[in-house]
């Protein structure tokens, strides 16, 4: 099965003839080389002829010599024999010698459109985006949405989709599995030679051990507070004395830089502010995590935040854990201060929304608990509750929003009801 990627297509499409350097960016093997070299050089072959279209993969052994400066530049500006537009395909843009130099001299042919992919969030978003000054334009490839999913296997019943993303999330050639097994023994390969190499490689990390640990401390604890110095804390526990927070910190921007994890700071909605620490970390990928613990710790609640974060992310919202501060009495008539969570803090320019993940409200206790925080933010901006039941979209008396998990992944306007 092909997937159209259309989101992504059209935003290229939208980006041509900008005067950036288009930077295709997102995690091994989630499409990006697809989306660029085929589907996207499909449209430019329906406007213009092939000869005009310049494509280079820097990963090829075959193209070694080409990831030489000045040998790069010179093969392609010998491709364009008129003052015709030309369009310019780089793949894996970090394996270039100088790149931002050379991608930069791109810059000054004014007949030459590039378009780069790259798999290390620090070395293309950070040195390219600061070092073009905004003159590079970043568009972010995420897995397969299950909306993707839906649109590829509109035969498959919902509901067993949705369980089966939550099991094997949105990576292209996983869903074009077929058997579970299959699937599982290619996610497990895939994070161990592909991410765990290039990161170990990538940085010459000599404690593979701590690295290996780390991976499955986040990977069992998704939607969990924590900071460097607790980790330190749990190796300390463990017996993995020496690990301290300020390698911790590394480890963690590394699988950052990979597109592996996502961080989420804490946000304070009644102060205004944001809270430096603790954070939550996420997966990009939920099939990817649940290779890595072997798929042996299946958690619908935390998967299903999970799902929502990167759903928001992938619409391009910016999103926050909420805190809310509240006072509470306790039996002895005294009264405290607490902080009490809300999921979602979502951003959309001027526009607000807090959102719960609530797997399930059986219970008229669970509903108030599930809300309580929504209850205790006193602005006028929409509040959401997302429950894994197929409900119909209702709203109570205090204006709170409760609408299924499936309508929330399926309907792009879901937000907007």
């Amino acid at each position: 099965m092909l997937f159209s990627r259309q989101k992504y297509v059209d935003l290229l499409i939208s980006h041509k003839y900008n005067g950036l350097i288009k930077i295709v960016t997102g995690m091994r093997r989630s499409g990006k080389s697809y989306l660029l070299f085929k589907l996207f050089k499909q449209h430019l072959m329906e406007e213009t002829d092939k000869s005009h279209i310049i494509e280079i993969a820097m990963d090829d052994f075959r193209n070694r010599r080409l990831r030489e400066p000045d040998t790069c530049i010179e093969y392609v500006t010998g491709k364009m024999t008129d003052d015709n537009r030309y369009y310019l395909l780089i793949d894996e843009v970090q394996l270039l010698e100088q790149f931002t130099e050379v991608l930069n001299t791109f810059l000054h042919i004014d007949n030459l459109d590039v378009y780069v992919t790259g798999s290390n969030s620090r070395f293309l978003v950070s040195d390219v985006v600061t070092e073009f000054r905004g003159r590079g334009d970043e568009i972010r490839v995420y897995p397969l949405s299950i909306q993707e999913l839906q649109e590829a296997f509109p035969q498959k019943p919902f509901d067993d989709l949705l369980e089966e993303y939550m099991l094997y999330g949105g990576m292209p050639y996983a869903a074009n599995l077929e058997t579970r097994e299959q699937k599982s023994a290619y996610l497990k390969q895939l994070f161990r030679n592909t991410y765990i190499r290039d990161i170990k490689e990538r940085y010459k990390i000599q404690n593979d051990e701590a690295l290996e640990k780390l991976i499955d401390i986040i990977a069992s604890s998704v939607g969990s507070l924590t900071n460097p110095q607790k980790l330190e804390n749990t190796f300390a526990s463990s017996g993995q004395k020496g690990i301290t927070d300020k390698t911790i910190k590394q480890y963690l921007d590394y699988l950052q830089d990979a597109f592996l994890i996502e961080q989420a700071k804490r946000y304070d909605v009644k102060g205004r502010k944001y809270i430096s620490t603790p954070y939550k970390y996420y997966f990009s990928d939920l099939g990817l995590r649940n290779a890595r613990l072997n798929f042996r710790l299946y958690e619908p609640t935390h998967l299903m935040e999970n799902l929502i974060y990167n759903t928001l992310v992938e619409r391009g919202t910016e999103v926050d854990v909420g805190i809310v501060e509240i006072s509470e009495k306790q039996a002895n008539g005294c009264s405290v201060r607490k902080q009490i969570e809300v999921d979602f803090v979502v951003n959309r320019g001027s526009e607000r929304i807090y959102i719960q993940s609530a797997y399930a409200l059986p219970t008229l206790d669970k509903r108030e608990q599930e809300i309580r925080p929504l209850l205790n933010i006193h602005d006028s901006f929409k509040k959401i509750v997302i429950v894994r039941d197929n409900i119909l979209l209702n709203r109570d008396d205090n204006g709170i929003v409760y609408m299924s998990l499936r309508q929330f992944l399926t309907d792009l306007n879901s937000l907007n009801l």
